[in-house]
């Protein structure tokens, strides 16, 4: 099956001068045909995956996800670490110094990353309420199997955001960074976060600033609530 470009671009939920710059610069595998670009289904699947990119909707969607199963916050917070004193204007720069650090992940995905973090509309900051937000990349991206990771980032004043608004109107002063390691981890890591920091002791901890080992201990704590609660409803 073959996509066009208005197609592809659709699918990854990017422009079609994004899927342009892939061609030119990342080597995204296409077949040109009578002036237009057409690109094969299953390889550009490869090449996707290969990128450590998914597509977030139509042609390209995968069926079914994988690898949710067992998914753990503690250890990917302490892949992308705990960052404190942050002022507003340097999130960015901590943020491509965390998806640098990602040594389990290829030089290639993580330059693709960072290029990515800084594009105008590259982050969803996503603000949950109560000082926190959530931000992850707009376009669905994903690391692979055991390769998540979650990064503190504790600002020194307000984050500004034109939208969307936090709902209870706080300022955003803490900031969970979050790359899932699949496609369908993604909605699981932003439920078990939103829940975290609505419910969770997480918001205690930062208030009294906590050391950073507090933090990997009620993640944890966390983890082993939600595999209990699973086996619980396994059973039912």
């Amino acid at each position: 099956m073959y996509l066009n470009l208005v197609e592809l671009a659709e699918s990854f939920g990017v422009s079609e001068k994004v899927v342009e710059d892939w061609i030119r610069d990342e080597g995204l595998p296409n077949v040109p045909d009578r002036g237009r670009l057409l690109f094969d289904r299953a390889r550009v699947a490869h090449w996707a995956a290969a990128h450590g990119l998914t597509a977030r909707a139509g042609f390209l969607a995968p069926e079914n996800g994988a690898f949710t199963s067992g998914l753990a916050l503690a250890p990917m917070l302490r892949t992308g670490g705990i960052w404190r004193n942050v002022p507003a204007a340097g999130v960015t720069e901590v943020l491509e110094r965390v998806i640098v650090g990602l040594s389990a992940v290829s030089q290639q995905v993580r330059t693709l990353l960072a290029q990515r973090l800084r594009t105008k509309s590259g982050i969803n900051w996503a603000p949950v309420g109560g000082g926190f937000a959530l931000p992850h990349f707009s376009t669905r991206v994903t690391l692979g199997r055991d390769a998540g990771m979650v990064a503190l980032v504790l600002l020194r004043e307000a984050l500004p955001l034109a939208e969307p608004l936090p709902p209870d109107g706080a300022a955003v002063t803490r900031l969970f960074f979050f790359i899932p390691p699949s496609p369908r981890a993604h909605l699981d890591t932003l439920a078990r976060l939103s829940r975290a920091v609505a419910q969770g002791p997480l918001r205690v901890l930062v208030e009294r600033g906590a050391p950073d080992e507090e933090f990997f201990q009620a993640l944890a704590a966390a983890d082993g609530s939600g595999v209990a609660e699973s086996k619980r409803e396994g059973r039912t």
